[in-house]
Parts: C-alpha cells; sequence; structure tokens
C-alpha cells in the first residue's frame, strides 16, 4: 500500500513539474519574442474576445495579430490557458479557435485587395 502511495506522490509531482516547465517555456518564448509589446491593447482585446469569448476581430487587428507570429499568438493563448482564471475552458476548444482565428487572419492579409 505504501508503494501505491508513493506513486501517486511521484505522479503528482511529474505532472506538476511538466505543468511548471510548460509555463516556463511559454513565458520564455513570449520574453525572448518581444509579444507583448507587439499588439496595441485594442487588438489585443478584440483577439481575446474572439478567441476566450464570442466575438470578431477587426480587419486592422487581423494584421497587428499577423504581425504578432504564430510563435507569440501560440505561446500566448497557452500561457491564458495556464492561468488560474481560465480553468473552467476547454483547452482544446480554445485552441481549435485560437487557430481558426489565425487562419482567418493570416487568409484576409494574404488575400489582395480588391482592386477599385
Amino acid at each position: 500500500m505504501a508503494s501505491l502511495n508513493v506513486y501517486s506522490a511521484l505522479l503528482v509531482l511529474f505532472l506538476t513539474g511538466r505543468a511548471a516547465m510548460a509555463t516556463k517555456e511559454n513565458n520564455q518564448i513570449i520574453k525572448e519574442n518581444k509579444c507583448e509589446t507587439k499588439m496595441g491593447l485594442p487588438c489585443v482585446l478584440e483577439a481575446f474576445t474572439s478567441i476566450f469569448e464570442t466575438g470578431s476581430i477587426s480587419n486592422k487587428c487581423c494584421g497587428e495579430l499577423v504581425g504578432l507570429g504564430k510563435v507569440c499568438h501560440s505561446a500566448l493563448v497557452k500561457r491564458t490557458l495556464e492561468n488560474p482564471l481560465f480553468k473552467d475552458l476547454s483547452p482544446a476548444t480554445t485552441i481549435a479557435k485560437s487557430i481558426q482565428t489565425w487562419n482567418n487572419c493570416l487568409a484576409l492579409i494574404d488575400s489582395p485587395s480588391p482592386s477599385a
């Protein structure tokens, strides 16, 4: 019975360590790439709303999101999901919305603008 308790404790330590490692990796990516300085606050709020709530993102903010870069975008979304305030959100659903928002913005920015 004692070995089961030791195993359980080791499993908890392993999982906790993995979560802390993921947080550290995301924070390092964000810091090294200066991700938090690449978008204006209004566009950050629009992107946040489109991913974590129900909302849309404007063309202007799509441009800022694409300018942020996929690495920063992914790291910021993952770090937000690690925040206890968002523990009730489904990570799979949120990441799917994040990818959808990214792809929609990328398609919008990459598409040629219609001629006048």
